[in-house]
């Protein structure tokens, strides 16, 4: 049995699962920011919203951020072309 061939195949046929996950993540944290935005600035008003990014703490604003550049790293490299170092 030729195993090289055997493993191209199932690599050549095996999904991606990094796009769809940082897909995933950007609208995950697109659904919290306008979550937070609609609920914050109809309370304690956009100055609020816009102080939670610059402060100290730890918030769900940062925490968008975090998930956003998450996303996009998942997305590039589940676009970018596998190379094949073995083959």
């Amino acid at each position: 049995m030729d195993f090289d061939k055997i493993d191209k195949r199932i690599r050549d046929r095996r999904k991606e699962w990094m796009f769809p996950l940082g897909i995933l993540f950007i609208i995950m944290a697109t659904i919290i920011l306008i979550r937070n935005l609609i609920l914050i600035s109809t309370e304690l008003g956009p100055e609020f919203f816009v102080d939670n990014f610059f402060n100290s703490e730890i918030t769900n604003e940062k925490f968008v951020v975090v998930m956003y550049a998450i996303g996009l790293v998942l997305v590039y490299f589940g676009r970018r072309k596998r190379q094949d170092k073995f083959l």
